[in-house]
Formats: structure tokens, sequence, C-alpha cells
């Protein structure tokens, strides 16, 4: 499915119609002058929440983590020589 074409002055004059195409999931092609010139289109909507069963069946197929490579991974990456600013 193509896009339609709006032309800038469609877009100043009719904006309240086309943003609620948008908030609808409409994407337009604006134009100046017969040359394209943007794409409007919808932002993607994330989800924020994930239901007990999806974490669930996620967590299923997730990597078995090892405690104690985990650690000696970040011992290695600390820098434990660093000072300690209260100490004087």
């Amino acid at each position: 499915m193509t896009q339609p074409e709006i032309t800038q002055r469609d877009l100043r004059q009719r904006s309240k119609e086309i943003m609620d195409a948008v908030e609808g999931g409409q994407s337009f092609i604006v134009t100046r002058d017969g040359h394209r010139l943007g794409e409007l289109i919808p932002l993607r909507r994330r989800r924020r929440f994930v239901t007990r069963n999806e974490f669930a069946a996620m967590s299923r197929n997730a990597a078995v983590v090892d405690d104690a490579a985990f650690r000696a991974d970040q011992d290695a990456a600390a820098d434990h020589d660093t000072l300690d600013p209260y100490e004087r």
C-alpha cells in the first residue's frame, strides 16, 4: 500500500484531520512544490507492562547464569584500586 501524498499547505490547513489519521496509524508523504520533503509516520507504541505469564514464558528460554562466573567477570571488570574519596 502506498502512502498518500499531502502538500505542505494541506498539512497546515488540515492539521487536526491529518494528525488524527496519523494517530490512527496512517502515514503520509509531505510535498512542497511537487517535491517530496518527508514522511509523516506514527510513532511505534511500546508496551511497558509484561504480564506474569509472558515473563514466565520468556524466562523458560533464558540462559542459565553461572553465579561464580558472573562474579568473576564483575571482579575482572571492576577497578579495585580506586581510592576511597572519604579516606584522608
